[in-house]
């Protein structure tokens, strides 16, 4: 049951020097740091990803989301020859070729323009939507798809400044390595750190895994722009999650075993179907759950998740786990020790 308390903006935000940014992924997935945070004790430790395994125990259930991002940014120009840039967010069902977009171009688009790609490839406007979305129809010659692995761009956030472009780098790296299921626009990023071999490693250990889909889209980095943070509305975002996960995840907390949810993507889909189902079981859908300080946790036992921007619901919702003011020192000690933040930044365990 939900605890109306209500909360300010305010308490969720940080300063955070610029410089510790991530620009770029470590140079091996598991040399991030890790940061271990104790909730029962309110402690908190620090170690590396690869010691992971040191903090978990056997039949601890990991779920991942094994969502992938797809070439989903492409540029282009307008008919006048101003440059326009275009994220393809979702395909209309069942309408070839249409999709629903956000545009970042000087002067916003008009129904019936026209936006000229590479390879004689362009896109008719055919619609106005809301939250700055247009809806375009597609032109081109092949399949799409793969039309979008050569001419598309990987969606790196926008707060990743640098030197120099990595494009071919964060090919491989702004992707986990299970990811499986294209369809997103942004990464999970708390699932950067692992490899295939700690995976392995862990699974030696006793440790069991399942994986669901979230296609992460807009709705994850939305600002919250209400005072009130509980009066945020989030958007919905797509998910699937299969019997032979729910079985697992429902097994585990049957046999007294931890659920342990890599990243805030994961905990959404897993919260919001044991409360619109009141359990864990197989289920897709649209997944419209804010999770913020007050709500309870039906499934996830312990998060692992990155350090997130100042005010954002994976920020809100990492403080609705860990309680806020634990959550704060946490942070403040995350900078006072020069972690790496945001999507290619470090990593958090909380338990």
């Amino acid at each position: 049951m939900k605890v109306i308390h209500f909360m300010e903006l305010k308490e969720f935000m940080y300063e955070l020097p610029r410089s510790l940014i991530a620009a770029y992924p470590s140079e091996d997935r598991t040399e991030a740091r890790l940061m271990v945070v104790q909730r029962q004790a309110a402690e908190i430790f620090h170690s590396d990803f690869s010691a992971l395994g040191n903090f978990l125990r056997s039949g601890d259930l990991l779920v991942l989301n094994d969502t992938r991002v797809f070439p989903a940014r492409l540029r282009g120009k307008k008919q006048s020859g101003g440059r326009l840039e275009l994220l393809l967010l979702e395909p209309f069902p069942n309408h070839k070729n249409h999709w629903i977009t956000l545009m970042d171009a000087a002067k916003r688009p008009h129904v019936g323009n026209r936006i000229f790609f590479a390879d004689g490839v362009y896109a008719d406007v055919i619609g106005e939507m809301s939250g700055g979305r247009y809806g375009v129809k597609f032109h081109h010659q092949g399949d799409f798809i793969k039309l979008l692995e050569r001419l598309g761009e990987p969606p790196v956030p926008p707060y990743i400044h640098r030197s120099r472009n990595l494009a071919a780098l964060d090919w491989e790296r702004y992707q986990t390595v299970y990811a499986s299921s294209p369809g997103a626009i942004a990464a999970p990023t708390a699932g950067f750190h692992f490899t295939s071999n700690l995976l392995e490693e862990l699974k030696s250990r006793g440790l069991e895994r399942a994986f669901l889909t979230l296609h992460v889209g807009p709705g994850t980095f939305q600002p919250v722009r209400e005072e009130v943070v509980e009066q945020h509305r989030m958007e919905g975002e797509r998910y699937m999650l299969k019997a032979e996960a729910a079985e697992k995840i429902d097994r585990a907390k049957k046999g007294g075993n931890r659920v342990i949810a890599v990243g805030s993507t994961t905990t959404r889909v897993l919260e919001w179907v044991a409360r619109r189902k009141g359990k864990v079981e197989a289920d897709e859908g649209i997944a419209r759950l804010f999770i913020c300080p007050g709500d309870s946790f039906h499934v996830v036992d312990g998060l692992i998740t990155n350090f997130h921007l100042p005010g954002s619901t994976p920020l809100i919702l990492v403080a609705a786990f860990g309680g806020l003011d634990l959550v704060r020192r946490a942070y403040q000690e995350a900078i006072r020790l020069r972690y790496r933040f945001y999507s290619y930044g470090d990593a958090m365990l909380i338990l």
